[in-house]
């Protein structure tokens, strides 16, 4: 009777688990994706099956399966297996599971290494990682770093050093489709295919946000005919908006600021406006975005089309002003007009070679003849030139820094002075 409650006690706790957790691996076969790292012959899969597995960090974006190899692996090793979480755990935490570690390798009976799980560690300090330090280093402990963010941003250098680093790629529609023939196998459902690639689509590559919509889907379906079947239309009331990976801090926030002033940059409209709609979408600041649309049009286009600084200034008041959805409008006009502008980044290399100059060439004074009131004689006015220009010495020992393009209206000027020296 006592086997049968605790069968029954063990069958519940199952059935209570999330989806996600009820198909962790269960062998390397059953994971999808990373071949890059986890493919027949590749280091880390032959470190885990030789239970040989050294501290590491894996990073990459969420629910593509780092806690779940993880926790694999902590499943396959003889190794004492400690599991913390960076974002709650504090020093005194940390150091009670080095202290136990250290008691279990110095056993002479068992030299019981300590496998710590150190999930979210781009939450611990520099005072933190220091206090892992000596225990990763002698060996006392195996640490499996797992994080979202760029490891080489966050964990300090002396800490990484001692690591191997595997970066988790996102999931594609084909892994997500694996997943999902596991899931019904398991589950004993059916997905009709326009539900399942809806679900794959609006997952975004995370196979964790794809397994509870799926989860949620087989909640809220009953049975027909002995049987689940989730629809389309189920599918949709599942997951109501697409998942984007959008920290404001991480790497993916970075990324596609890069890719938006790159595309601007390269004169492709199309991909501009689609990295500004992620961002938008993403809630990101349109006072941000409008910044790099300002310094864009500045340094990229520059005085190839002067226009392209006076409506980015415009999109900027706009932003400080309005709020989504109608920030949106002045944001495009900006970003795309940028976008096709002609692009000269001339007066930006000019006040750059100006100012190395100044930090390290030779002195200039201001020559007599222009300084102020009655010290300028010999000024030479303009204006009673012809073609209002006259040649004098405006900089001792001149050099050159603004050298102007021939694209758009820095045409006009490199013609107009070129032509003005000729005259004189």
């Amino acid at each position: 009777m006592e086997d049968f409650f605790q069968e029954q006690t063990q069958n519940n706790a199952k059935e209570n688990m999330p989806l996600a957790a009820r198909l962790a691996p269960k062998t390397i076969e059953d994971f999808a994706g990373q071949d890059d790292i986890l493919a027949e012959g590749k280091l880390l899969r032959r470190l885990i099956e030789a239970d040989k597995v050294r501290s590491a960090v894996f990073f990459g974006p969420p629910g593509v399966g780092k806690t779940a190899l993880a926790r694999f692996i902590a499943s396959t090793t003889k190794a004492y297996v400690s599991e913390l979480n960076a974002a709650a755990a504090g020093v005194g935490d940390l150091k009670k599971v080095l202290e136990e570690a250290k008691i279990r390798i110095e056993n002479n009976f068992t030299q019981k290494r300590t496998l710590l799980i150190l999930d979210e560690i781009h939450h611990f300090n520099k005072t933190q990682q220091d206090v892992l330090l000596p225990s990763v280093e002698s060996g006392q402990i195996i640490l499996i770093g797992i994080t979202t963010e760029n490891p080489y941003f966050y964990i300090n250098n002396a800490l990484l050093s001692r690591f191997s680093v595997f970066e988790f790629k996102p999931l594609n529609s084909e892994h997500l489709a694996k997943i999902t023939k596991r899931a019904e196998d398991i589950e004993k459902f059916k997905i009709t295919d326009e539900a399942r690639d809806f679900l794959i689509t609006q997952s975004n590559g995370d196979a964790r946000r794809f397994l509870n919509a799926l989860e949620l889907a087989l909640i809220t379906t009953p049975y027909k005919g002995g049987a689940k079947k989730i629809t389309l239309d189920i599918a949709k009331d599942c997951i109501q908006k697409r998942h984007l990976n959008y920290d404001k801090k991480g790497d993916e926030h970075y990324d596609i600021i890069s890719a938006f002033i790159k595309s601007m940059r390269g004169s492709d409209p199309d991909a501009t406006v689609y990295w500004l709609a992620r961002m938008l979408e993403s809630g990101e600041d349109p006072r941000f975005i409008a910044r790099r649309i300002f310094i864009c049009a500045a340094e990229d286009v520059g005085l190839a089309e002067p226009t392209a600084f006076v409506i980015a200034e415009a999109a900027f008041k706009s932003a400080e002003v309005l709020g989504m959805p109608e920030v949106r409008i002045p944001l495009a006009h900006a970003a795309i007009y940028v976008a096709c502008a002609p692009k000269s980044n001339a007066a930006y290399l000019a006040i750059d070679d100006a100012l190395r100059e100044v930090r390290e060439g030779p002195r200039r004074d201001v020559p007599p003849h222009l300084r102020s009131g009655s010290k300028n004689i010999g000024y030479k006015y303009a204006h009673d030139f012809p073609n209002h220009y006259v040649e004098q010495e405006y900089m001792p020992a001149p050099k050159k820094f603004y050298k102007p393009t021939t694209m758009g209206k820095e045409k006009n000027i490199k013609e107009r002075q070129a032509l003005l020296r000729k005259k004189q």
